[in-house]
């Protein structure tokens, strides 16, 4: 269906106040970007930790809502919740599902992570190789196509690993690239997490694209308990994330929820399982390393451009 896109330039210590008054109005998502990058698709960041603030001192907002949504009165309610905006500030456009499309196919060629897996966009067909492990992607408005520097780290990482018949965890999914990479490289299930509905959407759809389906449960982060139904469950036979420990667990976030979120994601992984974060900026690699050392050893840095992927294994009891 087609959106309507609000948007707005902001400094940065105004973000936290304006998307929460986004999303009081009805935002279905809300994307943040560095307004001075020159590639500001590569700088996006979907739904940063809570409380976090984004990472360049001057950032623009896009919004998106339902497409009969009124302009005039989105503008007066972000008025009230915000009497220093000016109406001049907000901006609008249609957006049709389509525009989404069209660019995804336009600016995305086949990458390839490692030694034998590869990422195609949906509309292209990848030559005959039996060598090859494909993953047909569409992104949709979620996070994750291989492009920025953290899912690459993510995606070469999990090429390098054992994961033949192996239970995965892929915390903060996004469009399910590294769970569905992970399925496609042998893994026997995979669980995906996210906060964000729509990229529990997307995931479900690029796991049904890749004929993965079966093999993947997706769950928002509140509904992680036994008692719980995933949001796109697979079937009966694939274990609940909290039924046991995964054998290998992966998530690409942000530092801060990293950081917050490290006695979970122990408890999410067998002892001994290989697992890798990412999401972190060169410069905050030291604290989540003195974090996660409590619960994982073997622990290593990789650095792509000025992000950082940490990896390491569960430690032993």
């Amino acid at each position: 269906m087609p959106f309507l896109e609000l948007t707005l330039t902001i400094r940065s210590e105004q973000q936290p106040r304006v998307e929460e008054a986004l999303e009081d109005i009805g935002a279905l998502s809300v994307t943040l970007q560095d307004a001075d990058a020159e590639t500001p698709d590569e700088q996006a960041i979907f739904e940063p930790g809570v409380g976090e603030l984004p990472l360049w001192p001057t950032i623009t907002l896009n919004a998106l809502f339902d497409e009969h949504a009124d302009r005039r009165g989105l503008t007066e309610a972000l008025g009230e919740l915000l009497p220093w905006l000016e109406p001049d500030q907000v901006q609008y456009r249609d957006v049709a599902d389509q525009d989404w499309e069209r660019a995804w196919m336009d600016t995305f060629k086949p990458m390839q992570f490692g030694r034998r897996l590869w990422i195609y966009p949906w509309n292209i067909e990848p030559p005959a190789d039996d060598e090859a492990v494909v993953v047909r992607l569409d992104p949709g408005l979620a996070f994750g196509s291989g492009t920025h520097p953290t899912t690459a780290l993510c995606l070469e990482w999990l090429d390098a690993q054992a994961l033949q018949g192996r239970t995965v965890v892929d915390y903060g999914c996004g469009s399910g690239i590294l769970a569905i990479a992970a399925l496609k490289l042998g893994a026997a299930s995979a669980v995906g997490v996210d906060n964000d509905p729509q990229a529990l959407t997307a995931s479900a759809d690029n796991a049904e694209r890749n004929e993965v389906s079966e093999r993947l449960a997706l769950f928002l982060p509140e509904d992680l308990m036994p008692e719980a139904a995933p949001a796109h469950p697979a079937p009966a036979a694939l274990a609940h994330p909290c039924a046991s420990p995964a054998d290998v667990f992966i998530a690409n976030i942000l530092a801060g929820p990293l950081a917050e979120l490290a006695p979970t994601f122990a408890a999410a992984a067998k002892h001994g399982a290989p697992f890798a974060i990412s999401g972190i900026l060169k410069g905050q690699e030291e604290e989540l390393l003195e974090r996660y050392a409590e619960w994982f050893t073997d622990l290593r840095v990789d650095v792509r451009e000025d992000w950082v992927r940490i990896s390491g294994r569960r430690r032993a009891a």
